[in-house]
């Protein structure tokens, strides 16, 4: 079906294109980049695939049309140093013609608009590089406003040069707070800018091309995305499960890459050292290589920095999240490696924690991602590795070996995998029953269900969860609270609750079809312009992949797990900011909504021993020293968040990072100290053995209260 209603629209656009290109007056002056019949293809399949397949079943109308424009200029500059008011102005002849365009395969207008930006990107690169050896007042007390996406577009260049000027005497005085030597400062930045100017000129249509697709794709929803042939070799690379590196995500924000997510099992994860919302503003390659400045690099060209063979060393310079830019940067050595996903273990560990005098043992289960060996399955390997079977395998230790009173699965940070996976291993806490419900674009509702008789585990079980906690993740904490079988404690979730289809366009087509297209596309012997077609060993167009949101997860009590998430029975506060990460952060996702509860049946009522473990937890929180400084850090985060600008003046910026590093070792020592502990001298780093979980130890104590509870209530029924 998908196929034959693809093919009536392929072909016209193969042979027949209506598009009505800028007008070339606009172009003349510019560097111009410019789409191939390949792009213009590829742009108009998407349309039809997104209208006639997305689960939305949306229109690609003109209200969509001013999405794409304003998240694609956004993706362009997003801080506003480039653009100028006029050009904005300019481009508004574009916010209601995108969509019939695309439809029509006509690229022109994003491909206009992004070599404007080229040029403009291009004059400020050169007006920094003339600015980087002038006399810089360091005394004055004047400020930078680096974050100004909230802020008009600049309406004149005279105006853009000051911003600009402002920017290079940040980023020197940056670089002079971390060193003396100004020659050597100097010639940093200019290497930087220069850096820039030879990467902005390796820009080709591909990536504009990607740009363009990612904006629209964006407009529809946030899981639903286009890729082209080169990162659809990416995406199948970790599709297979298998990543080289240092295991981390990467994003660009504000010219800085930032630390999006941690791969469990990967280097990054290992050293403990970095986090998500940690910005990378230099790289080195192995011991003793000299440190390379990346700020501002595209984000490919900083992670082909950063990823390298298995057995290397990389080192970084990071910015831990939440502080400023200026920052005193750590240091950190990594040892590349090949994270293999699968290697992703669920791993125990046992605690014993006191309640009131006697010792109550609890085992831990930190389940990094939802996995299963598909191959070593589908090959009848009756060993197959999955996060079940570990996890069942655990149980049997820990109740036979460890001799363990409570349990607690351990789910932050993990971003989902496997939907099998989320319905088995919800399996070894119920006896048999829905877990969750999916519902597709035709409004068909199919229930997923524990078939299996019997349970691992029927002792008293807490989940953990924090904001990253996502997809499969939330549909076994949902299922666990709606079955009333487990206390969740944590943050609420991501609020993931959709289901994509990775659709590879070659396979859309007849193989005849794609012949003819690929001769039609070949490039000419005597073309003067080399070909940017992508074409496979034997010839063949390569039309990319795309990920499209073909159904919705659905909790067992109707509930959806999109936009919402999972609302923990213990709520902890969130290190990571709610407002910044998460599903209802996007405002293209798709919204809550609910469907007919399935036909289950809870374990058991939880309603009143929640009470009273609430009560117990906000008694300890009110005395806790870890919990003080917790909600201290998050709102001194939050204030930096908030800021726009920073200082020029070199004794008071000076002043603002020593003042804000002492607090922050005040607030180390205070729990230290609470703790029994030593207090950290300036520059002194903690053992690894200092380094406690707090939230971890918090929902040990709840268990421990959970037990106790369950005892009264026992013995409250005997007495009956």
């Amino acid at each position: 079906m998908l196929r034959r209603v693809l093919l009536g629209t392929f072909v016209a656009a193969a042979f027949a294109c209506s598009a009505k290109p800028v007008d070339q007056k606009l172009v003349e002056g510019l560097q111009n980049i410019k789409p191939d019949q390949q792009q213009s293809l590829v742009v108009k399949e998407v349309v039809g695939l997104i209208e006639n397949f997305n689960y939305k079943k949306i229109k690609v109308n003109d209200s969509i049309s001013s999405i794409i424009l304003d998240r694609y200029i956004k993706s362009l500059d997003p801080s506003r140093y480039y653009f100028l008011e006029s050009d904005i102005k300019e481009f508004e002849q574009f916010r209601t013609t995108l969509d019939d365009s695309f439809r029509d395969g006509d690229l022109s207008a994003p491909f206009y608009i992004f070599n404007v930006y080229l040029k403009r990107y291009n004059d400020r690169i050169d007006f920094s590089l003339a600015q980087v050896n002038q006399k810089f007042d360091f005394n004055q007390n004047d400020n930078y406003t680096y974050d100004r996406e909230r802020m008009p577009w600049i309406n004149s260049k005279v105006t853009l040069d000051d911003v600009w000027k402002k920017r290079i005497k940040y980023e020197l005085l940056n670089l002079k707070l971390a060193s003396s030597d100004m020659n050597k400062n100097i010639e940093t930045l200019k290497k930087r800018y220069e850096n820039l100017r030879s990467q902005a000129a390796k820009f080709n249509n591909q990536d504009v091309f990607q740009i363009v697709m990612d904006s629209f794709t964006e407009a529809i929803d946030p899981h639903t995305n286009y890729l082209n042939f080169r990162n659809a070799e990416v995406f199948n690379q970790e599709m297979s499960r298998s990543i080289e590196g240092i295991g981390a995500t990467l994003q660009l924000e504000n010219e800085v890459t930032k630390i999006v997510s941690i791969v469990p099992g990967g280097p990054a994860f290992k050293s403990k050292a970095i986090n998500a919302g940690d910005r990378i503003i230099a790289v080195a390659q192995g011991e003793n290589g000299e440190f390379e400045d990346i700020v501002g690099w595209r984000i490919d060209n900083a992670v082909s920095k950063i990823k390298g063979p298995k057995g290397t060393t990389v080192r970084l310079k990071v910015i831990p999240s939440g502080q400023e830019l200026t920052a005193k940067p750590v240091v950190i050595s990594l040892v590349r490696e090949k994270v293999i996903l699968e290697e992703q273990s669920a791993k125990k560990t046992v605690k014993t924690v006191m309640n009131d005098g006697a010792p109550i043992k609890v085992g831990i289960i930190a389940i990094p991602a939802f996995y299963a060996d598909f191959k070593a399955a589908s090959a009848g390997d009756p060993n197959y590795k999955s996060t079940t079977r570990d996890v069942r395998l655990i149980l049997d230790t820990l109740k036979n070996i460890d001799k363990v009173d409570a349990l607690v699965i351990d789910l932050r940070g993990n971003g989902g995998g496997s939907l099998v996976e989320a319905i088995d291993l919800t399996g070894l806490f119920i006896d048999q029953g829905p877990v969750v419900q999916v519902k597709n674009s035709r409004n068909e509702v199919q229930v997923n269900e524990d078939k299996v008789a019997g349970v691992s585990w029927n002792g008293p079980l807490g989940v953990m969860v924090d904001r990253l906690s996502a997809s499969a993740s939330e549909i076994f904490a949902g299922a666990i609270q709606d079955y009333g079988r487990g206390i969740i404690m944590g943050t609420q979730t991501f609020g993931k609750g959709t289901v994509q289809s990775s659709i590879d366009m070659n396979r859309l087509f007849e193989p005849t079809f794609l012949q003819r297209i690929s001769a039609a596309l070949k490039p000419k012997p005597d073309a003067k312009e080399k070909s940017t077609v992508v074409v496979d060993k034997d010839g063949i167009v390569q039309f990319g992949i795309i990920n499209l949101t073909m159904a919705k997860f659905y909790r067992v009590n109707g509930n959806s797990t999109q936009h919402k998430g999972v609302i923990p029975d213990i709520s902890f506060p969130s290190i990571y900011p709610l407002d910044k990460i998460g599903e209802d952060t996007e405002p293209s996702a798709l919204p809550f909504d609910i469907v007919k509860a399935s036909n289950y049946t809870p374990v058991g009522d939880l309603s009143a021993i929640k009470m009273q473990l609430l009560r117990g937890h906000e008694e300890r929180m009110k005395n806790s020293v870890d919990y003080a400084v917790l909600l201290e850090n998050i709102e001194e985060g939050k204030k930096r968040d908030a800021q726009t600008a920073v200082t020029l003046n070199e004794a008071k910026l000076k002043k603002e990072r020593e003042i804000a590093e002492e607090k922050a070792l005040a607030n180390v020592n205070k729990v230290r100290v609470a703790r029994g502990l030593k207090s950290l001298a300036k520059g002194e780093k903690p053992s690894e053995k200092d380094d406690i979980d707090f939230m971890q130890e918090e929902s040990l104590r709840i268990m421990a209260d959970l037990i106790k509870h369950n005892n009264q209530d026992s013995k409250m029924t005997r007495l009956n």
